[in-house]
């Protein structure tokens, strides 16, 4: 099917809890690079790939659906994905599927950068990306936010032509768009971070919350 997706100015959130939540119109997001975005491009979510960690069968799935603007997202990298990683992940116990929410332009950027590595390298760099959101999205300036990103996609082993490559890259940008779309439709999510325990939908939450309920899921 060919069509055209309209990326308008200002995606929004709000502070709700423990975590930022969706405002409609779920699109809001600005072009990419200009023209690129402008062009019509076949949307095909079939293209874009979950970014998984851990054994294939693994006994528990655990779906994160994050944002790399959203600072509770980087807390939860900070301290309980570290220990998740640690004790479950690395372990065999859970498989972890990582799903991008996109609230901004800047945020579908960060995204583009993690992903222009690929499977291998993509939780390596959105790892250096939440870890450095301050840094990075301080000030609100496109290009400088920008420069800051590919500093990082190059701290991470990227050179210039591959991320010349992946930043002009308007057709999986709005992939990436409508990957978004469709999967925070199908699991109604409107915060982040959301996370899903074996299809059970759950807000953030602590460490220790968590590993309870991953115990008790074992333990089934």
């Amino acid at each position: 099917m060919k069509r055209r997706l309209l990326l308008t100015a200002a995606g929004a959130a709000i502070v709700v809890g423990g975590g930022w939540a969706l405002t409609r119109p779920r699109s809001a997001i600005d072009p990419l690079l200009g023209a690129a975005m402008a062009q019509d491009v076949t949307i095909d979510t079939s293209s874009i790939q979950d970014m998984v960690l851990g054994a294939a069968d693994a006994p528990v799935e655990v779906i994160e659906y994050a944002s790399f603007t959203c600072p509770h997202c980087a807390a939860f990298h900070a301290d309980q994905f570290v220990q998740l990683k640690a004790n479950y992940i690395d372990t065999g116990k859970v498989r972890f599927i990582y799903r991008e929410v996109y609230f901004d332009r800047f945020g579908l950027w960060a995204s583009m950068i993690a992903r222009c590595g690929g499977e291998l390298r993509f939780f390596g760099i959105s790892e250096l990306i939440y870890a450095q959101q301050r840094e990075w999205a301080a000030g609100g300036d496109p290009a400088t936010i920008a420069d800051r990103l590919r500093t990082i996609g190059k701290t991470a082993g990227l050179d210039d032509a591959m991320l010349d490559a992946c930043m002009a890259d308007g057709a999986t940008a709005q992939n990436l768009v409508a990957w978004f779309e469709q999967n925070a439709t199908r699991d109604n999510v409107e915060s982040t971070p959301t996370l899903f325990v074996n299809g059970v939908k759950y807000s953030n939450m602590s460490y220790q919350a968590l590993a309870e309920i991953l115990d008790a899921k074992l333990a089934e």
